[in-house]
């Protein structure tokens, strides 16, 4: 899908500052972070939210959670950190491409909001 916009960070088109991969899914910076650290991490193949990547393969979904670990890891935040999928409108998807948010560095409070 070559006008989305994470589908294009995937190929190269545009750039992204990358903090790790593996085969089936790439992490990177968020542009406007909502906490100290604030990594996006995405399937390479294109699914429009969770559900559909679910439907569609749920070892990809394994692979993103494996991903969001090792970010974790990597941000050494050993304190505690939050993993969000938005699905949909109503749950605050604002870019059709599924999408994990890790966050940490700070303490988090409940409800997010």
């Amino acid at each position: 899908m070559s006008e989305c916009l994470f589908c294009q960070i995937v190929d190269g088109t545009i750039p992204a500052e990358i903090v790790t991969r593996n085969e089936r899914a790439i992490a990177f910076r968020d542009i406007d972070p909502k906490a100290p650290t604030h990594v996006l991490v995405i399937p390479t193949e294109h699914h429009r939210d969770l559900t559909a990547l679910a439907a569609a393969d749920s070892s990809q979904v394994a692979d993103v959670l494996a991903l969001a670990v090792e970010v974790a890891e990597l941000e050494k935040l050993e304190s505690g950190y939050r993993v969000v999928f938005n699905t949909g409108a109503d749950g605050g998807q604002t870019v059709f491409h599924v999408h994990a948010h890790v966050m940490g560095g700070r303490r988090l409070i409940w409800p997010p909001g």
